[in-house]
């Protein structure tokens, strides 16, 4: 049985315990309950609500800025999730782990992108923000002269999903229209206040206190590969190899690219050691492996995780034990025949491109933006992996001609292509997506992942040192470029193309330092970094979320407000005055439902 599947059957179990209890009089009054979710009542609070909304003039202004922040991104949201619809519907994409319904509730380890070691930080962040953003509501009812009925929680079973403040409807209906669009407009307000406070503390004191440890950040090793037979395991960080000190994944596989040796001696830092400082000293005898593969490889080889591991034993009948021994047993050969533990057979040794892109210089030469060309040369330079090609692209510049030798449909062939720009290094740029690996074929003779600790820095704003992915391009040179990356790192392995960030946890600490003047505080800076990081992340979902022009969020009833303020300007009865702005509303509202429900829905439903 499947997470959603668990979910949903304790839902349904939660809906009918609370139902029998209502049903019976056992629950309490101020406890309502309408299938799983929950809403508790209570009146206490508003003398406080009361004495803090005292200065109503800066609360007036301070909410005339959120109504004007609000009108933009209703505006945005609206035309954002009728494009995305309409695309959508015109060209489904394949279904994602995005698009996939659990991925779209606040729930960590349900959602995929909400890790469930961070869960006390992201349920900390989901109060704040419902705190702030009711509390909000409730301090403009009462500057704007509105009563508050009542104010409680808002639960999904036992989960808080929202605070809210219930005016009283009798008040509200005299209030002026300026005032309830203020106190509509206050609660999210509250939420981007919040939000940037975070980002604050967290691009400032917070990142600067954070450095990256010395050595490769290990993220675990393949399954009985060479690393995880000699005890590399998560956690661990690489600090020399054959001697030589390491700081990143290019600095390792340029060591073992230049040793021909089967053994090799290695230094890490143990990650899971009391002191997360413990030296060891472990051989590592290298044997080439199989360790991934594409769908659609010439070798026809699929990597079963559970499977037992897939041996490359020859290359042209030469034995090999190491990727620099299989470049050399490949020579300048285009089709070599590979002997592996599951057989032998030829194929096309090079670079394998699982996308070209159609507008890119490639696909402009004439190659297919089908997945499956094999990059074999470049101006007659010998490219047989992924590496190679990428060294060999750093060393052209944009709008360079150079000659593009394939493999295309198990013909070679010659392309003259005009590079573009490369928008990460400014380098020369195919327009393609490479396999990492030979031909379709992930070979490693080490077999130790890595972690991006130091992109993940640099992206935050920190000092990611040697190796390590910032932000490029008009991103780059944004102000809000940094709260964008904050924004999509939970999702970076479908936009960045890196894991996802689960935040500082305990499992990488030992890949970073801490220094400055936070030093004292050790550990503890890894936790106020998770707590800014994700209150940031929640606040602004909340508040973006919030804005969306549709029933019953603040952004629908804002835009009742605005239909109203307008219709009222129009000469036309009462009663017609009310139709419009009630067709006006539930139009948009409708749309913005079928909008949400195909970006939610629609890649599963209509992509089969």
């Amino acid at each position: 049985m499947n997470t959603l599947l668990w979910v949903l059957v304790g839902l349904a179990a939660y809906s009918a315990g609370t139902f029998f209890l209502s049903q019976r009089g056992l629950l309490p009054k101020f406890v309502q309950v309408q299938g799983p979710f929950t809403t508790i009542h209570t009146q206490r609070g508003r003398e406080f609500i009361e004495w803090i909304a005292q200065p109503k003039r800066f609360w007036r202004a301070w909410t005339n800025f959120g109504v004007g922040t609000a009108l933009v991104i209703m505006v945005g949201m609206f035309a954002f999730l009728l494009i995305q619809g309409i695309s959508i519907l015109q060209n489904p994409p394949a279904p994602s782990a995005v698009n996939q319904p659990e991925n779209f509730l606040v729930i960590p380890g349900v959602n995929d992108f909400l890790p469930l070691s961070v869960a006390p930080e992201i349920i900390f962040g989901l109060l704040v923000g419902l705190v702030v953003h009711e509390g909000g509501h409730g301090i403009l009812c009462r500057v704007e002269g509105i009563e508050i009925e009542s104010m409680g929680v808002f639960l999904l079973t036992i989960i808080p999903l929202g605070a809210f403040v219930e005016p009283d409807e009798e008040s509200e209906r005299f209030a002026s229209r300026g005032g309830r669009t203020r106190m509509f407009a206050a609660g999210v307000t509250n939420n981007f206040a919040i939000t940037i406070i975070a980002f604050v503390l967290l691009f400032g004191p917070i990142i600067g206190s954070i450095t990256v440890a010395p050595g490769l950040a290990v993220s675990g090793a393949y399954d009985e590969s060479p690393a995880a037979t000699a005890g590399i395991e998560q956690g661990d960080r690489i600090t020399t190899v054959a001697g030589t000190p390491i700081s990143n994944e290019s600095e390792l596989n340029n060591i073992l690219s230049e040793r021909s040796n089967r053994e090799i001696t290695v230094k890490i830092n143990d990650g899971t050691s009391a002191a997360k400082r413990e030296s060891q000293t472990l051989t590592v005898e290298r044997e080439l492996i199989v360790a991934g593969s594409v769908g659609g490889n010439p070798a026809d080889i699929n990597v079963d995780a559970e499977g037992d591991p897939i041996g490359v034993e020859t290359v042209n009948g030469t034995a090999v034990y190491t990727q620099a021994g299989f470049a050399n047993a490949v020579g300048t050969d285009r089709f070599i025949e590979l002997t592996t533990t599951r057989g032998t057979t030829t194929i096309p040794a090079g670079a394998y491109l699982t996308r070209v892109a159609s507008d890119g210089p490639l696909a402009q030469a004439g190659v297919p933006s089908n997945p499956g060309v094999i990059v074999t040369a470049i101006d007659g330079q010998r490219v047989v992996s992924s590496n190679e090609l990428t060294a060999v692209l750093d060393t052209t510049q944009p709008g360079e001609e150079v000659m593009v030798e394939a493999v295309v449909s198990g013909e070679r062939k010659e392309y003259s292509v005009r590079l573009g720009e490369n928008p990460q290094d400014g380098s020369g740029f195919l327009g393609v997506n490479i396999f990492p690996g030979t031909s379709g074929l992930l070979l490693t003779d080490f077999g130790a992942q890595s972690y991006p600790a130091g992109t993940y820095l640099e992206l935050l704003g920190g000092e990611g040192g040697p190796g390590a992915i910032g932000l490029s391009g008009t991103i780059a040179d944004s102000p809000l470029g940094a709260v964008y990356v904050s924004l999509v790192l939970p999702l970076a392995s479908v936009v960045l193309g890196i894991p996802n960030f689960p935040g500082f946890t305990g499992a990488v600490h030992n890949f970073y330092a801490i220094t400055g003047p936070l030093e004292p505080i050790g550990s503890g800076v890894f936790l106020i970094a998770n707590i800014a990081f994700w209150t940031a992340w929640i606040n602004l979902q909340l508040g973006i979320f919030n804005f969306i022009p549709g029933h019953p969020l603040d952004g629908g009833r804002i835009l009742r407000t605005s239909a109203e303020a307008v219709v009222s300007r129009l000469p036309l009865p009462a009663s017609g005055k009310r139709r419009l702005v009630r067709t006006i509303t539930t139009s948009v509202g409708i749309i913005m439902l079928l909008s949400l429900l195909l970006l939610v829905f629609g890649p599963t439903v209509l992509s089969g």
